[in-house]
């Protein structure tokens, strides 16, 4: 009976230690989106897309309007080399990843695709999703992974964007 209470009271110690983190990373995201009033993101919504569930624009974007931010835990570069099998990581730099794998994280839905019509921006350390061509309303966002992920992740499997050409195929 000890163990069964001593379970049920770290597994609510854990989960009132994450909810209160994931609500003050998401206050201080709020604060800074508050000062830098450049970033007006685009109303999008997640369903079934290409691989899984995907991010859809939910209004029509203008080519290079930014879409998104992608946001998470910060990591240091040893921190970020010691994750394992964490798809979600996001090289800023060297010394900064961002691990995109919380829920919350909404642009970690954008999906991989050779052909994308979008792309990553990294501006003042932080990681926006921005359009490369016009996307109309229901579109899914997708843009190109980068080489070595496609190779490490996508390819094994076999890339499933729907483009005419596949890149990085060996």
């Amino acid at each position: 009976m000890f163990i069964t209470i001593s379970y049920f009271v770290c597994y609510y110690i854990l989960s009132y230690t994450l909810h209160n983190f994931n609500a003050i990373h998401m206050k201080k995201a709020d604060q800074n989106l508050k000062k830098d009033k450049s970033h007006i993101f685009k109303k999008v919504k997640v369903k079934r897309g290409l691989d899984g569930l995907g991010l859809f624009a939910n209004e029509s974007i203008k080519k290079g309007e930014v879409i998104i931010e992608y946001v998470g835990r910060i990591l240091t570069g040893k921190e970020a080399q010691e994750v394992k099998e964490n798809m979600y990581l996001f090289e800023v730099n060297r010394n900064k990843t961002i691990d995109g794998s919380p829920r919350w994280n909404t642009a970690r839905y954008c999906n991989h695709s050779c052909a994308g019509n979008a792309e990553s921006e990294i501006k003042g350390g932080r990681v926006f999703i921005r359009s490369i061509k016009s996307i109309s309303s229901g579109d899914e966002i997708t843009y190109d992974y980068g080489e070595e992920f496609v190779k490490d992740f996508i390819n094994p499997k076999g890339c499933r964007c729907g483009a005419k050409k596949h890149l990085y195929m060996d």
